[in-house]
């Protein structure tokens, strides 16, 4: 689909790429179900309501550390990993284009001055969190 990459390995998602040019109208959900993530785009005309709503409290187990990565400005490499921390592939990501950092590893060069926003799972663990490689 235009606008929409998956880097997979074996059938498994690595990572999941949302160029800033995709858009298909109404709620688009690319994640599995059972990803601790769930990512999505709205795509909504002017006018359109969500109805009011909250979430209910629910108790999730999460094992692993899933990140999105929204490139607001800038240019960025990201090259991905498997699990047995050999390389997948590399992606440029550019103003507008996000990405789910579904497992394996990464490493990130800014190439260009940027603004990121960054999602994961909390509480924030520290450095605990992390294995370099």
């Amino acid at each position: 689909m235009k606008g929409l990459a998956e880097i997979k390995k074996n059938g498994e998602l690595f990572a999941l790429i949302i160029r800033r040019e995709f858009s298909r109208p109404g709620p688009n959900f690319f994640t599995p179900g059972e990803f601790s993530q769930q990512l999505g785009l709205l795509v909504h005309p002017k006018g359109r309501i969500v109805k009011r709503h909250r979430h209910k409290l629910v108790k999730r187990e999460i094992f692993r550390t899933q990140e999105v990565l929204v490139l607001l400005e800038g240019k960025i490499r990201v090259e991905l990993y498997d699990d047995e921390r050999a390389k997948l592939k590399t992606v440029i990501l550019k103003s507008g284009d996000s990405i789910l950092l579904a497992q394996g590893g990464h490493k990130v060069t800014v190439l260009e001055d940027s603004k990121i926003i960054e999602v994961k799972q909390g509480p924030y663990a520290g450095f605990d969190d992390k294995e370099f490689f």
